[in-house]
């Protein structure tokens, strides 16, 4: 049995619009600001949490719970670049721009969007992006805040 190995095999655009992002096009994706090469090898942080609801009774001895609200608090980092078009997610993911974070995960990078891949979606607006601390042998870098304003879609697939 393989495992799988994360290297190279993650890919992550900006959209600003989706007609459905449960079934985003080919052509949306390619029109779609790849941020890919811009994001820390450890830079992509969209973890979920899921609320805990207190499901026991009066007449209960244990503490019982089941699954609540799930919620995202997506943050990326992101090299800085020394020119426009390297710096583009810095000078585009300004506090209050609203878009779609999509992220496809265990396929080579360098393979263009296809149909029937599966891909997750996020409707997100940014807060204010943080540059982090200086440091040596590092390059500069920033922190994107971003806040999922509507349910994502976190299995859609590529149309």
């Amino acid at each position: 049995m393989g495992d799988l190995i994360s290297d190279g095999k993650t890919r992550v655009a900006w959209a600003a619009s989706l007609a459905n992002i449960n079934a985003p096009t080919v052509a949306e994706l390619n029109a779609a600001a790849d941020y890919t090469k811009r994001i820390t090898p450890d830079g992509l942080k969209i973890e979920p949490s899921t609320a805990d609801v207190d499901n026991s009774s009066l007449a209960s001895k244990f503490d019982t719970k089941t699954v609540g609200r799930v919620g995202f608090e997506p943050e990326v980092t992101f090299k800085r670049g020394d020119n426009p078009t390297d710096d583009a997610p810095f000078t585009t993911l300004k506090y209050g721009v609203s878009g779609f974070l999509v992220v496809r995960r265990g396929v080579d990078y360098t393979t263009a969007w296809t149909i029937s891949q599966k891909v997750e979606v996020y409707p997100i607006t940014c807060g204010e992006p943080s540059n982090t601390s200086p440091a040596p042998n590092e390059v500069s870098k920033f922190v994107s805040p971003m806040k999922v304003t509507d349910q994502p879609a976190t299995s859609a697939t590529v149309a």
